[in-house]
């Protein structure tokens, strides 16, 4: 039982420690072998397929030199990549350390395949444990904090996994058939589907802050993060314990197609179902692959069996790879994606439901409903430790004046491809703001690191959020008031052959008194080699008939420059540059800005003063900020 239990303690440990390397490494795609939207997406698809193809090989290498080497010299480069961005250097070094900690993750779990046939318990309890720990860092990884405590915690998982990987390995069960083989294979399309839909906080959180809306916007949710203990315990105590028997072992299949269906329908109020839907199916499909073995008959050689469990589990990866980058990049490329998840969790379905059950189950290495008990509880710190939710107020009455930031935070990732909330929040918090209108916001994004970059930058600078999705539920735009926020609506844009998604969001502040303001963000998506006319249009329509005669703010990352077509659009209606005075006032790329497509335009009555665009590398734009002296009342 020791060494069954040593088994999946480390490889628990190994797959957190991978998944750790994929959110930094994923990111890194974009955002540092990217540049600016101007890498095209096949090649950067090309490039994350590329390192998933190359593993293929580690089982023909782990046939002539061994298991056992294999497994112990690529956990060692997984160790140290990982330690080595708990620095987070950023820049290529970044990317490289990770590209190198991720190969040799795929090369450990091949070499961990090889001997052991029971994976199950193991890789639930990797997934569950990331999950519950992503969600107590507030969907913040220790990779992207960099103080004492993150190295000390880094250092503690590091030594444990290796120091269990150093051990004398045994095979986890004594099955002689190819048991294990379907297991592995799923390792790839589960982790895919866990970190996407079933074990997301981020998702979670962005799921409760529409069920508090009900109009097609979210708004800043109280116990944001309540359902993601729920949905581990259900991943667990499906995964660890014995399926049933006949027609009812369908239960875990149809629940997880189901949970896919409902987040390919790209509707806010139905994540928190297909969360909970897909984490008790995901689980229920692996428990059916655990122990499952093959055809009596079947005399094959073990390193044959180990090298087919090899095979399997980085053909699985390339799924997972595939799957990842087949969905977001439609986003790029302008195809349908709303089938990746579905036809992905239909292959999880159709192999844990063919796989042929055990009716002598060995008993698992640790006891389900123990070990789901303890994982659960380590989630439920999260909605306890979960900050407070920022509450606006106008008890002081009109203020005279408004301070009004507008952002394109590019998910929150800097220059450097670090996740600077750090440098984004100093930024914004400099200029004393009242209104912080965000373009690119990133709230689940597997290919992003799966953060809620709303949620986490709100509770920085102490302000509630609005949020309107453009793209899909989680990437859109949001409003951050310390003012009250009346009556939002989210207003989608015609695409006209842009192939990522845009609205228009607008809300009214509440200053007192009976005072209030309109306020609109967006973020303009010009169609290939056109300015975002048509979309602009749509906007200055939207937003004069919502203020109805209010005072009027709209601003955002518009993609148009003074004199352009687009740009005319806002002041055909009698809406006025609020930085007219301090053109030209470049705001990307922040490095060295050249053009001026981040804008703010006012109505007449708002007099503008103190425009600027402070520089910072926290984004691929810079801020732009003015103040606005209200109408007299």
């Amino acid at each position: 039982m020791r060494y069954r239990q040593l088994t999946t303690g480390t490889l628990a440990l190994g797959v957190i420690l991978l998944i750790d390397v994929l959110r930094v490494w994923l990111p890194g795609i974009i955002t540092i072998f990217g540049q600016a939207a101007s890498t095209p997406a096949e090649l950067m698809g090309a490039f994350a397929l590329g390192w998933f193809v190359l593993a293929l090989g580690a089982p023909a290498v782990v046939r002539r030199v061994g298991a056992r080497p294999v497994t112990v010299a690529a956990a060692v480069l997984l160790a140290v990549a990982r330690l080595a961005l708990t620095a987070t250097p950023g820049g290529r070094t970044q990317l490289w350390l990770a590209t190198a900690g991720l190969l040799a993750g795929l090369v450990w779990l091949v070499g961990v395949a090889a001997d052991t046939d029971r994976p199950v318990p193991g890789l639930a309890l990797g997934f569950a444990v990331n999950a519950a720990l992503h969600a107590v860092l507030d969907t913040v990884d220790l990779v992207w904090r960099g103080d004492w405590l993150a190295w000390l915690l880094s250092s503690v998982a590091v030594v444990l996994f290796l120091l269990g990987t150093a051990q004398p390995g045994t095979r986890a069960t004594g099955v002689t058939g190819t048991g294990g083989v379907r297991a592995w294979l799923l390792a790839g399309p589960a982790l895919l589907l866990a970190a996407m839909v079933a074990l997301s906080p981020a998702l979670a959180r962005t799921g409760m802050s529409y069920l508090v809306a009900g109009d097609g916007v979210a708004r800043s949710p109280l116990f944001g993060l309540a359902p993601v203990p729920v949905a581990v315990a259900g991943f667990l105590c499906t995964a660890l314990t014995r399926p049933p028997r006949g027609w009812s072992r369908a239960y875990g299949p149809v629940a997880l197609l189901a949970g896919a269906v409902l987040f390919a329908l790209d509707r806010g109020d139905l994540l928190l179902p297909a969360i909970l839907l897909a984490a008790v199916g995901l689980g229920a499909c692996l428990a059916l692959t655990d122990d499952a073995s093959g055809p009596d008959s079947d005399t094959s050689s073990a390193s044959d069996r180990a090298a087919r469990r090899g095979y399997a589990v980085a053909a699985g990866m390339l799924v997972f790879v595939l799957g990842a980058v087949g969905y977001y990049s439609a986003y790029d490329l302008g195809y349908p994606n709303a089938a990746v998840p579905v036809v992905v969790a239909g292959l999880v379905a159709v192999v844990a439901f063919a796989a042929r059950p055990v009716v002598h189950r060995l008993p698992g290495p640790f006891p389900p409903l123990r070990a789901a008990a303890a994982v659960t509880a380590l989630a439920l710190l999260a909605p306890v430790l979960a900050d407070d939710i920022p509450v606006a107020s106008n008890r002081d009455g009109p203020p005279e004046r408004l301070t009004v930031v507008a952002y394109n935070i590019r998910m929150g990732f800097g220059l450097d491809g670090r996740f600077d909330l750090p440098g984004l929040t100093e930024v914004v918090d400099r200029q004393r703001p009242d209104v912080v209108l965000l373009s690119e916001v990133d709230r689940a994004w597997l290919l992003n690191g799966g953060h809620d970059t709303l949620d986490l930058l709100a509770g920085r600078l102490g302000m509630p959020y609005v949020f309107g999705p453009a793209a899909d539920p989680v990437w859109g735009d949001a409003v951050l008031s310390r003012w009250p926020m009346r009556d939002p609506r989210s207003l989608p844009l015609p695409a006209v052959g842009a192939p990522t998604g845009a609205q228009a969001l607008a809300v009214t502040l509440d200053l007192g008194d009976g005072v209030r303001t309109a306020v609109v963000s967006t973020h303009l998506q010009p169609p290939p080699g056109r300015g975002p006319v048509v979309q602009a249009r749509a906007v200055a329509d939207f937003a004069t008939r919502y203020a109805a005669g209010r005072p009027l703010v709209v601003a955002g990352d518009l993609n148009t420059e003074p004199g352009d077509e687009a740009y005319a659009e806002f002041t055909n209606v009698g809406l006025a540059d609020a930085f007219a005075a301090a053109r030209p006032l470049a705001t990307s790329p922040a490095d060295d800005p050249r053009q001026q497509i981040d804008h703010i335009f006012v109505s007449p009555g708002l007099t503008p003063s103190d425009p600027v665009a402070p520089r910072s590398t926290a984004s691929d734009h810079l801020p732009v900020a003015v103040t606005l002296t209200l109408p007299p009342r």
